[in-house]
Order: C-alpha cells, then sequence, then structure tokens
C-alpha cells in the first residue's frame, strides 16, 4: 500500500542481551515511522487494497457497453429444382458496425453485397449501404439508464476505497495505542527496576543494622521477602514487554523476536475541543459514513432506473440507404454511389405490458433499500455522535488525570524521604518502608498509565472524527489501487 508521507525513516539496529534471549535484534522507532511501516507493510491492509483494484477492473468492464461491434456475415447458395428445371447460384457478403449511444439507442451502419447467378437467364449483383437508428422513447431512454452499470461500478469503488481508509483509520489507531503500550510496559520495568534496586539497598542496609544489634534479625526476613516480591514484579514485567514487542512486531510485519524500543513519549499538552465543531467535522470526514452516502447514492440511482422501466416500451427506429443494381459489380457499385436509388424508413413501436408486476415490484424493493439505507446514515450519525461526546470526554477526564498522578508521584516521594529518616532513627520497621516504596511504584506506574491513557483519548477522538490519518500525515494514493489493476496480468 504507497502512502504520500513527509518523513523519511532512519531505524537503528544494535544487538541487546534480554533474559531468556541470546541476542535480539532492537529496533528504535518513532511513532511517526511506526504508523509509516504499518499502513506500508501490515498485511491486512495488503489484503485490503485489492478491492479497489476489483472494482477498477469491474469499471473498465462495464464501459465496454460503448465498445462498437463490427458483425461480418457471408453465405452461398446453390439451389436446383428438378419440377421446374431451375437453378440458381446465390453468394452474399454483409458488415454491419453498430454503437450503443447514450440516449440508449443504437446506430448502425450496413453494407450489403449480394450476387445471383439464375441458369438461362441473368445473373447480377445487388449492393446496399444504409443508417439506422433504433431509440427508445419512454423505458430505457436517457444515460442515467443506458450507463447503470458504468455508474454502479465507479460508486462501488468509492465505497471499497473509503472501506480502505476506514480499515488504514482503524490500523494506525492501533498502533498509536500499541505503540504507546509499549513505551508503557518499558517504563514500567524500569520502575520495577528501580524499585528491585531499593529493596536490595534496604536488605543490605538491614543486614548491617542487624550485624550490630541495632535490629532484630525478624527484619532481615522482612528486606528478604520484599526483595523477592520485587523480583517476582520484574520477571512479569519483563515477560509483558517481550510479549508487546512480537505483537507489535507482527503489526509492522517485523521478523519475530525484534525488540522495538519507542523513541517518543506521549504528549502531554493540553488538546482543546470543542464538542460541537467535533462532530460536524465527524460528519464529514468518517469514512464509514461516506461509504453509507456513496451506497446510498448508488440505490437512489437503482431506483429511479426501476421507476423508468415501469414505463411502455415506445421505440422510434428509422433507416436511409442508398441501393446499386447491375450486371457487374462495378456497376453495382456506380449506381450505389449516385445516390439516385434512395430507400429511408421510419417507424414507432409500442409495447405495453398488461399487468406489469415485475417492473412495478422491482422499482418498490429498490425504494425500499433507498429508504432504508437513509435511516442506517441517520443512525450511524447519531452513533458518531454519541462516540465523539464521549471521545471528548475522555480527553478532559484523562488530562486532569495527569495532574492528579504528577501530585501522587510528588507526595509518594516525600513519603518515601520521610518514612527513610523515621528508619534511620529507629521509628518505623523495614517493612513499613518497603510498604511506603511500593506505593511509591504504585504512584510512578499510575502517572505513566494516565499519560498512555491521555495520549489513547486523543487517538480515541481522532479516529472517531476521521481526522487521524491527516493529523499522521498521512494520505491514501488513490492511483496505486489503479496501479495494482494495470500491473496484473
Amino acid at each position: 500500500m504507497k502512502f504520500v508521507h513527509m518523513l523519511a525513516r532512519p531505524t537503528i539496529f544494535i544487538c541487546v542481551m534480554l533474559p531468556g534471549i541470546l541476542c535480539a535484534e532492537e529496533v528504535q522507532l518513532t511513532l511517526v515511522q511506526a504508523v509509516r511501516m504499518a499502513v506500508e507493510k501490515n498485511l491486512d491492509l495488503q489484503i485490503e487494497r485489492y478491492t479497489p483494484a476489483q472494482q477498477e477492473a469491474e469499471h473498465r468492464k462495464s464501459k465496454g457497453i460503448y465498445n462498437p461491434a463490427l458483425s461480418l456475415q457471408t453465405q452461398y447458395n446453390d439451389i436446383s429444382s428438378y419440377s421446374v428445371s431451375f437453378e440458381q447460384n446465390n453468394a452474399q457478403l454483409d458488415a454491419t458496425l453498430s454503437q450503443l449511444l447514450p440516449s440508449g439507442g443504437t446506430i448502425s451502419l450496413g453494407f450489403e453485397n449480394s450476387f445471383a447467378d439464375q441458369a438461362g437467364t441473368a445473373s447480377y449483383w445487388q449492393s446496399t449501404l444504409g443508417l439506422s437508428l433504433v431509440q427508445p422513447l419512454l423505458k430505457n431512454f436517457g444515460r442515467e439508464t443506458t450507463e447503470l452499470l458504468i455508474t454502479s461500478a465507479r460508486l462501488g469503488k468509492e465505497a471499497s476505497l473509503e472501506a480502505l481508509q476506514a480499515k488504514v483509520n482503524s490500523t494506525v489507531a492501533i498502533v498509536r495505542d500499541e505503540y504507546f503500550k509499549l513505551y508503557s510496559l518499558r517504563e514500567e520495568l524500569e520502575v520495577r527496576k528501580t524499585s528491585l534496586d531499593a529493596a536490595r539497598r534496604v536488605l543490605k542496609d538491614t543486614q548491617a543494622r542487624v550485624a550490630v544489634g541495632t535490629l532484630p534479625a525478624m527484619e532481615i526476613l522482612n528486606a528478604e521477602f520484599g526483595v523477592a516480591g520485587r523480583e517476582k514484579e520484574l520477571i512479569d514485567a519483563e515477560r509483558a514487554l517481550r510479549d508487546q514487542q512480537d505483537l507489535f512486531a507482527q503489526l509492522l510485519q517485523l521478523p519475530p523476536g525484534t525488540a522495538i524500543v519507542g523513541i517518543d513519549e506521549p504528549s502531554h499538552n493540553r488538546y482543546d475541543v470543542s464538542e460541537q465543531e467535533e462532530i460536524k467535522r465527524a460528519f464529514l470526514l468518517r469514512p464509514e459514513l461516506k461509504e453509507l452516502r456513496v451506497n446510498r447514492d448508488l440505490l437512489e440511482l437503482q431506483a429511479r432506473v426501476a421507476a423508468n422501466r415501469t414505463r411502455p416500451d415506445l421505440q422510434l427506429s428509422g433507416s436511409v440507404a442508398t441501393s446499386g443494381l447491375g450486371d457487374g459489380y462495378s456497376r453495382d457499385m456506380d449506381r450505389l454511389s449516385s445516390g439516385k436509388y434512395p430507400i429511408w424508413a421510419v417507424g414507432l413501436g409500442l409495447t405495453y405490458p398488461l399487468g406489469n408486476h415485475a417492473a412495478e415490484n422491482d422499482y418498490r424493493k429498490s425504494r425500499l433499500k433507498a429508504n432504508q439505507i437513509a435511516l442506517q446514515i441517520r443512525n450511524q450519525e447519531e452513533l458518531i455522535a454519541n462516540a465523539v461526546r464521549s471521545a471528548v470526554r475522555a480527553i478532559e477526564t484523562n488530562y486532569k488525570q495527569l495532574e492528579v498522578t504528577d501530585r501522587g508521584r510528588r507526595f509518594a516521594e516525600e513519603r518515601l524521604r520521610a518514612w527513610s529518616r523515621k528508619v534511620d532513627v529507629g521509628l518505623a520497621t523495614t517493612k513499613e518502608l518497603l510498604d511506603v516504596e511500593n506505593d511509591l511504584a504504585v504512584a510512578k506506574n499510575n502517572q505513566i498509565k494516565a499519560h498512555v491513557a491521555y495520549a489513547n483519548a486523543v487517538t480515541l477522538l481522532w479516529k472517531t472524527t476521521g481526522q487521524l490519518l491527516e493529523q499522521q500525515l498521512i494520505q491514501l494514493n488513490i492511483a496505486a489501487s489503479d496501479a495494482l489493476y494495470r500491473e496484473t496480468r
């Protein structure tokens, strides 16, 4: 899948050691680079881009109704009759070129040649060059009816492109969420490492104090228990990070086992939104809504054509020709080209179905489908409006959580310093100090999760309003599907 993008993609590869893995290839990626890799390599998107290419083939196929048709016919007859002692040889060679008109009529240019040889009498050539027209005046009249398949194929391609954009929009949202989750798990791993280091320092200090008799030996067990708990949490954090790296590598189609490092942090900047403006933007940009509108246009077209086909079939036919006749072919052609022997005809034909139940019920069915999709669009708009309102509230709520978790971390750090001083003077136990240190680790993780939740809330709003690709500087390249059509042999 080709997309227009504003930034290049430098990638850094190094070898790092991870528990349980001898050597893993590490890839450092910005968020923009990760998104670009996903939209270019993701297999779901590669599969989806074949649909517009198929619709392009259908569109070009439908235009074939305007391809001129050349018809050639030749025939030879040898007739002998014993009863009347009659012998005759006939030869005929005809050519016709016909063309469908946008009005629904068919115009034809015909050239007929015939030769007759009757034994005992004479032989002669007879030729006719003529132009004829058959034009419906009621049923099947007009460009809209004639080009129903062409317009349907064009709208089908537009709908498939909107479906592809919706798929890309969803994929980009997933990449952003998973990228920030990867960042969150890596930061949480660092928090676990710091917490383990702090627990080991407490254990070492406790052992020293027990050795000099200022603390009872029981405190060593409390410290060792704290270290063991933090070691388990570190192991769990390492596994969660590796699982997330595998999932993200599959999303970006990177080799299994690739250790991905996200360079970008979630933005903490306040994102000001207006609920009504975001709803208007969503109604304008959401690809799912645009796809429904394209399908509505298609069903409205089909209803109009079905209404046309309930009319009587009144056809105008006309022709004009010049003819020739001669005992030789040259004489025949001279008379044909002279125009002295014109032939013309004009006529009307009417076919009026009695009852016409089939056409009338085709129209009713088409109209019902059009009315149905109009309600689907209204329902989709209401769902989108509710989703936008929820996304706006999520941004406001998660932004408030940023300040709360920042304060929580500062308070936890102050508490740890206060309890460390209390331990130094013997006013607190080792277990109490480890509990306070664990509270700090929880506060740090809460802060990390709040930052990620705020970034995910912004992503959700962009996805819900249909502006995510624009925000990520990604533009769907429509020509790519046409290129795929041309490359297929």
